[in-house]
């Protein structure tokens, strides 16, 4: 379990450059330049940082799904008691991170219920969401869950979330039962978030068809699989001509989008090379590498090094910050933003709130 006390341990650990891992093995963690305090400054300028990225859970949701709920609330990692926020806990953690504001998000747990289950789920979640936010609006903001297996109720979920209850967008899968974002019964949900002109948070749910290679030690079913689902439900998003479909679509891609910013070029010659293995009547409007430069990414990728590279690939102006908190993945994710020596002061700033205020709505 994750506690505060354990969590500010942890980070000053992290600071020396020392983490060990229950994996049995020791390692050095990338030395920061320094670590960063509330209120964060970039050339003088106080900027307000905007973790795109963090998670909670809700006892009223699980109480509908009865035996259920603890397997699917209260995962066996780090940090997951932690999803049920106590106000002034999650504050100080907030104030140890340097994050001013946090945008909560559920990751989907419902797609396999029946409809009626999931809206009643769907609809706890976003009015106790929208009940958080409204008790600490300069704190907390948050994206809608949707029940995406009924695009036609997800329609209106949104339109709800965003109208009514001033959540700033919705949060999503990588995948609905096996069916790809890709695929057009969920084209009236994206048509809703163009015309709402609200982002779409993808946090992958792993790929369970691998488990078997994925087992053993070092977690790989998250590890690798969760940043493979990412890739995957980009890809098919590029490929099969949504994002020309949907011009205006702001997506938000977690852990750094997974792999796709890393290989983004052999995306461009594959139809070249293995025409047979594409469709000659989808004609793409650009080079597949170039739909990143749409795509939003946060900030989840570790180290000043990874930061660099995701900028290299889709421009600083496609990053936001990200923590992943409560779960201990990042414990200071501001600082390997100031530790990245190619950014510019603007560029840090963007990333560091300025461009997931823009996104959101709310006040830099």
């Amino acid at each position: 379990m994750t506690t505060r006390r354990n969590f500010l341990k942890a980070g000053a650990a992290a600071a020396t450059g020392v983490v060990f891992c229950s994996c049995g093995l020791a390692h050095k963690a990338h030395a920061q330049q320094s670590r960063q305090t509330l209120p964060v400054r970039v050339g003088g300028k106080r900027i307000k940082t905007i973790d795109i990225h963090s998670h909670c859970h809700f006892r009223e949701a699980g109480a509908v799904l009865g035996a259920d709920a603890a397997k699917l609330q209260l995962p066996p990692v780090n940090g997951a008691p932690e999803a049920f926020i106590e106000i002034d806990k999650r504050l100080a953690a907030m104030d140890s991170q340097a994050v001013d504001m946090e945008v909560l998000s559920i990751n989907p747990f419902w797609y396999d219920r029946d409809r009626d289950l999931a809206e009643q789920i769907v609809k706890i979640q976003n009015e106790k969401l929208a009940e958080l936010c409204a008790s600490k609006p300069d704190r907390f903001a948050a994206f809608a869950s949707l029940t995406l297996q009924a695009p036609d109720l997800a329609v209106q979920e949104l339109e709800t979330a965003v109208k009514k209850q001033g959540l700033k967008g919705a949060a999503i899968g990588g995948i609905v039962n096996g069916i790809e974002f890709s695929d057009s019964k969920f084209h009236p949900v994206w048509a809703k978030a163009e015309e709402l002109g609200v982002p779409l948070f993808i946090h992958p749910q792993g790929v369970p068809e691998l488990n078997k290679r994925l087992s053993g030690n070092g977690w790989l079913g998250n590890t690798i699989g969760n940043p493979l689902e990412t890739t995957i439900a980009l890809s098919h998003l590029i490929f099969e001509g949504t994002f020309d479909r949907f011009p205006r679509l702001k997506v938000i891609a977690a852990h750094g989008g997974g792999y796709l910013a890393s290989y983004a070029d052999r995306s461009d010659h594959a139809c070249l090379v293995g025409p047979k293995g594409c469709n000659p009547n989808i004609r793409l409007e650009k080079a597949p590498s170039e739909y990143l430069k749409q795509i939003y990414f946060d900030s989840l990728v570790f180290t000043p090094e990874a930061i660099r590279h995701l900028v290299a690939q889709v421009g600083a102006s496609q990053l936001v910050l990200g923590s992943d908190y409560p779960y201990p993945w990042q414990m200071a994710p501001v600082d390997h933003i100031f530790a990245c020596a190619s950014l510019s002061d603007d560029d840090k700033a963007n990333i560091l709130g300025q461009t997931a205020a823009r996104l959101l709505g709310v006040a830099a």
